[in-house]
């Protein structure tokens, strides 16, 4: 196994916390080839100008986080900005008390680049950009160097990003941000960290009071419950402007709106989501890509899922045509097909082979073994309603740790073959349907 140090450790130790990792999806990558080719050909659309929204359902356990990190991780490769947020109860489309916005400040707080993957990315993509403005200023302008003493210079650069930062004039919040993009660059000129803590908070949506913005930065609105999409649709156009292809945005845990009691808010809700998909199919935005992760409730519940609002029951209804086998992965829902036996028992020899690789010892689980451990598994009363993909990792990596650190545990205790005549055990022929197809 070829794998970084940082990659193992990302992967075992999110793995076993139950958290798909953020880095390092391709070691991992199993049963999930058509979605990703898909997902790299949106994207490629994207970059070229148009925008999608894409609503990825399953059960709890079919993959839906893993689908869209593995988002991320291409979206990085094709130089997008990526943003994620789960919904919760204080975290919605549509809400008043700061909930709505609240959205908004997660997807800032997590706004990601390829070389800021972890997060809180907006002061070095700000940074990157006015060092670049101020390059092409030396450049253009032919001084000798960045000369922050100079007024001139300081003026020619704030000229240049004026000529950028305009261009956002004509949308709803386009002055605003402008301004205060502005005033970014006066802080980081003047090195006034304050004044650039106070553009970050504000471009956060961090401000409760326009009062209290005002008195900061001198501009007359704030980012609120009522307006932070025309603020999305601001970072998407303003990341474009300075060099990215666009912005991803991964919504997850979309339950959490379907669980809305009151029903108005729960509409509204939808009549959000609605908005952000005939935006982005009607050709109203440039490069935009939103996820939904959700559960098939979510989606076709007539009560109180998506289904319940008919504008988008029209839209989202699947492909007539699509059965388990032809899929249709260009349509805007892609319903998730848990993993076969065969694609866990593959994930699992790859597991072995990266917990081998990070503590440096030879793999010594046998393919038999982990074909025994998988029947011990899914033979379990209530396995078949209650056991995830994810509990069966997260207990083999354990499995690999006892075993790593206690070479005298008794492997039979993990590895029982006392499943070996029930028949009814669900990967009674992994091994040999595996070799099999291989």
């Amino acid at each position: 196994m070829n794998i970084k140090k940082r990659d193992s450790t990302v992967i075992l130790n999110t793995l076993s916390g139950g958290v798909v990792p953020s880095r390092g999806l391709e070691h991992i990558m199993v049963g999930r080839t058509e979605e990703a080719n898909q997902i790299l050909t949106d994207l490629k659309n994207v970059k070229a100008g148009s925008s999608t929204i894409k609503f990825f359902i399953g059960p709890f356990g079919s993959g839906k986080s893993f689908i869209q990190a593995l988002t991320q991780q291409i979206a990085f490769k094709e130089k997008f900005v990526v943003a994620k947020a789960d919904f919760a109860p204080n975290r919605q489309l549509y809400g008043s008390d700061g909930k709505a916005v609240g959205v908004y400040t997660e997807l800032m707080k997590n706004l990601s680049t390829s070389t800021s993957p972890e997060g809180n990315a907006l002061p070095v993509i700000l940074e990157k950009w006015l060092n670049d403005v101020q390059n092409l200023v030396v450049e253009k302008k032919q001084y000798g160097s960045v000369e922050f003493n100079n007024p001139e210079f300081v003026k020619d650069v704030e000229q240049e990003i004026t000529s950028i930062v305009s261009k956002m004039d004509e949308l709803t919040g386009g002055y605003d941000i402008s301004r205060v993009l502005s005033l970014y660059y006066k802080g980081y000129a003047e090195d006034n960290t304050e004044l650039q803590r106070c553009v970050l908070r504000w471009l956060r949506g961090e401000y409760k009071t326009k009062t209290e913005a005002r008195q900061d930065l001198g501009v007359r609105e704030i980012i609120n419950d009522a307006n932070y999409y025309d603020y999305i649709k601001l970072i998407c156009k303003f990341v474009r402007e300075i060099g990215y292809s666009g912005l991803v945005i991964n919504l997850d845990e979309a339950i959490n709106l379907y669980k809305i009691t009151h029903s108005l808010t729960r509409e509204k809700n939808y009549e959000t989501i609605l908005k952000i998909y005939n935006d982005a199919l009607q050709g109203n935005l440039d490069g935009l890509y939103v996820t939904f992760g959700g559960t098939p409730e979510f989606l076709t519940d007539e009560r109180r899922g998506l289904y319940s609002y008919g504008a988008l029951k029209r839209r989202l209804q699947t492909n007539a045509f699509e059965t388990m086998e032809y899929r249709d992965l260009t349509q805007p829902v892609i319903n998730l097909t848990p993993l076969t036996m065969e694609q866990i028992f593959v994930l699992l020899q790859k597991l072995r082979d990266i917990h081998a690789a990070h503590y440096e010892y030879v793999a010594n689980v046998k393919d038999l073994e982990i074909n025994d451990f998988m029947k011990s598994e899914y033979s379990r009363p209530g396995a078949a309603e209650n056991l995830t993909v994810g509990d069966v990792i997260r207990k083999f990596i354990q499995a690999l740790s006892i075993l790593h650190q206690n070479p005298s545990f008794d492997r039979s205790q993990i590895f029982s073959s006392s499943n070996e005549n029930n028949e009814s055990a669900p990967t009674e022929t992994i091994m040999s349907r595996f070799q099999r197809t291989n």
